[in-house]
């Protein structure tokens, strides 16, 4: 009966030795540089550096199931408004793996860089992109911006 209880007590140092060992293991870890979702940054540099965009709602607030106008504004990287831009925009849901249920397009320069983008349309709630592809003097580039409703 004695060799029973050394069987049984040596197990069980050993389980508690093992969960020590995970401990350390997982608190000593490298955390993910990853962040949780997506960036949802509201002005960023496009994808090559040639200009600075800043995209937010026209009215301020965004509602689900209602054509909104959005503003895209371009600058320089040294902070110059880009005029005559031709932009081009697509996006969708990622994550649902459907496009937008509208064709934003650019209608008005409204001046010091300012686009209108008019035809927004999210009609649900969850993570939506807006790619932009962006034509002017400067050069061709792109930028994308996440929306997270």
């Amino acid at each position: 009966m004695s060799s029973l209880w050394r069987y049984l007590l040596a197990g069980l140092g050993l389980a508690a030795l093992l969960v020590c060992i995970l401990a350390v293991v997982y608190l000593t870890a490298p955390r993910s540089s990853q962040p949780a979702g997506p960036d949802i940054a509201r002005t960023k540099a496009t994808n090559n550096g040639l200009f600075v965009a800043s995209f937010a709602p026209e009215r301020g607030v965004v509602r689900v199931g209602e054509l909104e106008s959005w503003l895209l504004t371009l600058k320089t990287k040294a902070g110059v408004p880009v005029e005559g831009a031709a932009i081009a925009i697509s996006g969708g849901m990622p994550r649902h793996s459907h496009g937008l249920p509208t064709s934003p397009q650019a209608t008005d320069y409204l001046g010091n860089g300012r686009y209108r983008i008019e035809g927004v349309k999210f009609t649900m709630n969850g993570w939506w992109q807006l790619h932009f592809a962006i034509s002017a003097t400067a050069g061709s580039d792109t930028v994308l911006f996440n929306v997270v409703l």
